[in-house]
């Protein structure tokens, strides 16, 4: 066992890998202050519900987001082909069809194939959560009936829109796909 830091750094084990990278490898995605001030880059989805994409597969197929909601009510009622993962940063919310709440550091697993109904509670001034989002979402009606849908190339289009309105830029939105 090393006597110091300083002679546990000497080692193979603090020196970087020392060959390249794949070529076909995609360079990496780092999002200083995911949670951010900038106004511009959250994505409207209807009235004080917005989205931060943080990166999003055009070719796997999958985003992630933050999910930002400042009112009460049912967001949407939507149905999921494959796994969705979440983490609550801020607030809660729940879904009807179930008896739990994802409070303020709690993770979330939703299966493939559920459908649910997500609502923020009156008593919730803001919720953040951050989602990833497998596949497509398909928003449906209480009795299953589609209604809508969304999967990674809507809410490219979604931010592409948002984006040349608010000045950043059409291709603002490029830096974040893969």
């Amino acid at each position: 066992m090393p006597d110091s830091v300083e002679t546990a750094k000497s080692g193979d084990k603090w020196q970087p890998y020392r060959h390249p990278q794949p070529k076909e490898s995609v360079p990496e995605l780092v999002i200083p202050n995911a949670v951010a001030e900038d106004e511009r880059v959250w994505v409207p989805l209807e009235d004080q519900v917005w989205f931060r994409p943080l990166c999003l597969s055009a070719s796997t197929g999958f985003w992630t987001n933050l999910l930002r909601v400042r009112r009460a009510g049912v967001l949407s009622r939507h149905r999921h082909l494959q796994a969705v993962h979440g983490f609550v940063l801020k607030g809660s919310w729940r879904y009807l069809e179930h008896d739990w709440v994802a409070t303020e550091g709690a993770y979330v697993f939703e299966a493939p194939g559920e459908t649910h109904t997500l609502v923020v509670d009156e008593d919730v001034e803001e919720m953040i959560t951050f989602f990833q989002v497998n596949g497509s979402m398909i928003y449906v009606d209480p009795d299953g009936r589609q209604t809508g849908y969304d999967d990674v190339f809507t809410r490219i289009d979604k931010c592409r829109a948002c984006y040349a309105a608010n000045g950043l830029g059409a291709d603002y939105v490029d830096q974040l796909i893969r």
